[in-house]
């Protein structure tokens, strides 16, 4: 499509330019009498607005395309990068720079094509100028020199302008996201208007950067417009004094302004210099986030082995049942997600003798199963979601390990309703997100804080459960009643094992007991 773009463009452009020639050679030849160059005449202005049309058609499907095609890389990344990602980035952020800023740098190609091809005309204005009279052909040039340093200025102080108009959106979108995230906890606090003045807090500096940018191409547009008619005056004054010498014709004068104002065309460009600055801004906002590498990754396949895992040294048995425990921020979830090849390992992490960073995406996937403290249900049904699509898999088993199946089935469509259609609450949205990670044979399940929101009985039912599988168990878990059913407790501060062995013996530690307290 962006080949189309540049042939109708750059046509276009050519038939523009052979008009002031064709209507200046009709108008002498009619004035003699011969009319014969009029269908010419018709016919080529048909064949320009034909072009246009064309070109806008072209321009909008290019940059729909592109516009489509950095989504997907972004998403792609996204997902790829998984919470390194989230960590550098707040999703109302993300959100922006996958749709504002995704579309505006889509823009790039389609105002790049109108810009060159804005120097079709200017090229073959100049060249037909010098033809007429060298003279008129330098009065050109001098315009052409002061637009140009117009757009350059413009082209600057645009991009800079557009950056942090961009970066105040993201801002806001990512303060809305958040409210939309806390909105039962604003409303209960009775905080909505305290809320509502710091979500709205960015719309002053983004009204300042928006009226900067109006009046940035308010200026340039002035400037650059005040010089088309000077030249015009200029060209039409010396082509004048040629005409009433006899040095020139009626229809060569009328060429003459015609390709002079096709030359200063350039200025014209100020609305796609002004996108492509808009565009520049919105791609490096974009290239920060496909330039975040998702966690180092192999290519190589586990051996045959019981799941056996090798955390920092600290080697645990294939088909243990691990409780990781430590206060809030000591990085219990990051030693899940290292596991699971979700982050970068703190320390040297290995499954089955291989380090996890060496392993394949597809194989870490058939290997380790993760189940989260807030599951995001993803797949048209909820049975799916339990499966993820998986073809001939049955959720229910899975589902009533989880203890999901009691609530799944009274649902209006069962298994069947639709994730948005269910009304879920915290602790059945955890049930299904466990009967997801259940569903799935493993070497090695992870469960981080994933029984967090559910009641006593029903928790002991579903570790009741967990327990009973042969896959190595880790269990991120803030309760002590988790941790002595475990076979190994590992005991993380500040990122790294302090402690390990069973919670009995851990429990004399005064510092292992205020975990707990």
């Amino acid at each position: 499509m962006r080949w189309w773009l540049a042939f109708f463009a750059v046509t276009g452009a050519a038939l523009q330019l052979a008009l002031p020639a064709v209507l200046g050679g009709a108008f002498d030849r009619t004035v003699s009498g011969d009319p014969g160059l009029l269908p010419a005449c018709a016919l080529l202005v048909a064949a320009a607005v034909a072009c246009d049309g064309l070109e806008t058609w072209a321009a909008g499907a290019t940059g729909a395309a592109t516009s489509a095609r950095l989504r997907e890389r972004i998403v792609r990344r996204i997902l790829d990068a998984g919470p390194v990602l989230l960590g550098r980035f707040p999703g109302g952020e993300l959100a922006t720079r996958a749709g504002l800023n995704a579309e505006e740098a889509g823009q790039a190609p389609q105002a790049r094509i109108a810009v060159l091809a804005s120097l079709v005309p200017t090229a073959g204005g100049l060249v037909a100028l010098v033809l007429i009279d060298p003279w008129l052909a330098l009065a050109l040039v001098v315009a052409l020199v002061l637009i140009g340093l117009v757009l350059r200025a413009f082209y600057r102080d645009s991009g800079v302008l557009a950056e942090r108009y961009q970066r105040t959106q993201g801002e806001l979108t990512s303060r809305l996201v958040d409210a939309l995230t806390g909105a039962r906890t604003i409303t209960a606090a009775g905080a909505v208007d305290a809320e509502t003045s710091r979500v709205l807090a960015p719309l002053p500096r983004l009204r300042a950067h928006g009226m900067r940018l109006w009046r940035a191409n308010a200026r340039a547009g002035v400037q650059a417009g005040l010089v088309v008619p000077l030249l015009e005056v200029a060209v039409l004054a010396a082509g004048g004094l040629r005409l009433a010498a006899g040095e020139l014709t009626v229809g060569e004068l009328y060429a003459a302004v015609r390709y002079a104002v096709l030359g200063a065309g350039l200025s014209s460009a100020l609305g796609q210099i002004g996108a492509l600055a808009r565009s520049r801004a919105a791609r490096a906002r974009i290239q920060d986030v496909l330039d975040e590498t998702p966690p180092p990754q192999g290519d190589r396949e586990p051996p045959e082995g019981p799941g056996a895992l090798e955390l920092d040294g600290l080697a645990v048995p294939g088909g243990s049942l691990v409780a990781v425990v430590g206060r809030s921020g000591s990085g219990k979830s990051r030693l899940a997600a290292s596991v699971a090849g979700l982050a970068p390992p703190v320390f040297p992490v290995l499954l089955d003798g291989i380090p996890v960073a060496e392993l394949s995406r597809a194989a870490l996937r058939r290997t380790v199963s993760v189940a989260f403290d807030r599951p995001v249900l993803v797949g048209p049904t909820l049975g799916e979601a339990i499966t993820l699509g998986g073809p001939n898999t049955d959720p229910v088993p899975a589902a009533k390990a989880a203890e999901a199946d009691v609530f799944l089935r009274v649902l209006p469509d069962g298994y069947a309703t639709p994730p948005e259609r269910a009304p879920l609450s915290g602790g059945e949205r955890q049930r299904v997100g466990l009967a997801r990670a259940l569903a799935r044979p493993c070497r090695v399940l992870v469960l981080d804080d994933a029984t967090s929101s559910l009641d006593p009985l029903t928790r002991n039912r579903v570790l009741a459960a967990v327990a009973a599988l042969p896959a190595t168990r880790l269990v991120v878990t803030h309760r002590a009643a988790t941790a002595a059913s475990a076979d190994l407790v590992l005991w993380l501060e500040d990122g790294r094992i302090r402690g390990h062995g069973a919670h009995a013996d851990l429990w004399r530690d005064p510092g292992y007991r205020k975990v707990f307290q």
